[in-house]
């Protein structure tokens, strides 16, 4: 597909639960691309897990008719890196981690036609955004995807703790840094003893900031092994944005690192 041009798709997404942990960078850069650095602070690199539902995701050409199109649910995780890979758009990138989608035809689309977005489907994805909470638990069965149950309430208040307060300056920085990302890397197969390659994917996420709601983790629903393996803080920067229109630009591989 890398030889045809990249047919740009839009998608207006609704309910953008962002959950975010700081996890030990060591153990997180396996998790990256071949020559990635994390961004980090003494040692701690944030780990997001975004969770939304899509809002009629399907090619731009389409125009009015991509309504037309379903809304799956996709769950985005991700790292981030502290520069761009070399051969990639000097732009904030992220690596991801994981990709789960609920729909299957999407999932079966990203795993033939995409070497940026190898999504997993899981047995059963349940997501539920509601004027007094944030519910988010998917299950993988038998399957590839990860495992995540987690309840955030609305907070009322948009203040960073002291956990957070090192790594950025104040509330508003936070949701910029975290939310606004034009790229995405993943690393993708290569025959054995090849060198490491990636594929990177350009994006448009136009976050307006002053409408993002802070929300607060109940940990006591926490459940992930991915964090626990991470050696995640328990505390987690949560944050809904309401509505946002997504637009995937471009996707290529880069040249192989050495």
């Amino acid at each position: 597909m890398s030889r045809l041009p990249f047919m740009t798709l839009d998608s207006d997404v609704v309910d953008v639960v962002y959950m975010t942990w700081l996890v030990d960078e060591a153990l997180a850069a396996p998790f990256a691309p071949p020559g990635a650095r994390l961004w980090s602070y003494q040692g701690r690199t944030p780990l997001t897990v975004l969770t939304y539902r899509h809002g009629h995701f399907g090619p731009r050409w389409m125009g009015p008719l991509r309504r037309v199109m379903p809304s799956p649910l996709q769950s985005n995780w991700r790292l981030y890196l502290a520069e761009p890979l070399s051969d990639a758009p000097p732009v904030p990138t992220v690596a991801f981690v994981y990709n789960v989608m609920d729909s299957l035809a999407h999932v079966a689309g990203t795993r033939l036609f995409s070497d940026a977005l190898p999504s997993h489907w899981p047995a059963s994805f349940d997501f539920r955004v509601t004027p007094d909470e944030a519910i988010v638990d998917i299950a993988p069965g038998d399957g590839s995807a990860p495992r995540l149950a987690a309840r955030a309430v609305r907070a009322g208040e948009a203040v960073l703790s002291p956990l957070w307060s090192g790594m950025f300056h104040g509330w508003s920085d936070a949701v910029g840094r975290l939310a606004s990302q034009d790229a995405a890397v993943v690393e993708v197969p290569t025959v054995e003893g090849a060198p490491g390659r990636s594929a990177l994917a350009t994006i448009d996420l136009p976050v307006d900031v002053a409408s993002v709601e802070p929300l607060l983790l109940d940990t006591q629903t926490l459940d992930c092994p991915l964090l626990q393996r991470l050696d995640a803080d328990p505390e987690a920067l949560c944050f809904l944005l309401p509505s946002v229109r997504f637009s995937a630009l471009s996707e290529r591989l880069l040249r192989a690192s050495t």
